[in-house]
């Protein structure tokens, strides 16, 4: 079972931006971190990430035809505003959950507002890192 982790801007730069908001996890360990606890849950796990909210896009589509059988997406700051992935994600009819690595209903107002949430089955928010193992397991259970 292919599980699609999609990472939107800045993501990338986990262990560099601000200890105290996101960790000190960095974007490579947790891909790694993902892709094991993926295998005990039966997922081939792909980590995808881009600072380019068409590519985004573009992955999104391709996950209805590559075997995708559910997502787990950080859209980082494009949650704020893009009705373009929102409009994506709605074509996508398997599990998703959307991540956020800092508690973003308890930060800057801006942060409070997800327009891609509603296309989401769930949105799990401040738990750190440990939130995308969170998700996996959501969608997991979804699938059953």
């Amino acid at each position: 079972m292919k599980l699609l982790v999609v990472n939107g801007p800045n993501l990338n730069m986990l262990g560099f931006r601000d200890k105290n908001v996101y960790g000190s996890t960095d974007y490579a360990a947790l891909c790694e971190m993902l892709t094991k606890k993926g295998a005990e849950l039966g997922f081939e796990v792909e980590c995808y990430q881009s600072n380019h909210e068409g590519a985004i896009i573009d992955r999104l589509q391709e996950a209805l035809s590559d075997g995708t059988v559910g997502l787990v997406i950080n859209p980082g700051a494009y949650t704020h505003y893009s009705y373009a992935i929102h409009d994506a994600l709605e074509i996508l009819h398997f599990p998703k959950v959307e991540i956020h690595i800092s508690d973003v209903d308890n930060r800057e107002d801006f942060r409070k507002i997800s327009v891609t949430a509603p296309a989401c089955d769930v949105k799990l928010a401040g738990e750190g890192v440990q939130g995308y193992v969170h998700a996996m397991e959501i969608v997991k259970e979804r699938l059953k």
